[in-house]
């Protein structure tokens, strides 16, 4: 594995993580909307570079997409 790969995977921890806390929710719940968010298909783009920020970023980033039904990150 990479470490791209590798970081992209601690993220993707981190940030269920932080859904299960947050919204009290199952694993399951968390992953199936992660998964399917912009966020997630950004994380995993390479070429845009946010597997290199932090979790805590990257979940505001997914918690914005959540509150306005979009990305509003431009840098992304």
């Amino acid at each position: 594995m990479t470490k791209q790969k590798q970081l992209i995977e601690y993220h993707i921890q981190d940030i269920i993580e932080y859904m299960v806390r947050d919204y009290q929710m199952e694993y399951d719940q968390a992953m199936y909307i992660f998964y399917h968010s912009k966020t997630f298909e950004k994380l995993t783009d390479i070429e845009t570079g946010l597997y290199l920020e932090s979790s805590a970023y990257v979940y505001g980033i997914f918690q914005d997409e959540r509150n306005f039904n979009r990305l509003i990150q431009a840098e992304i």
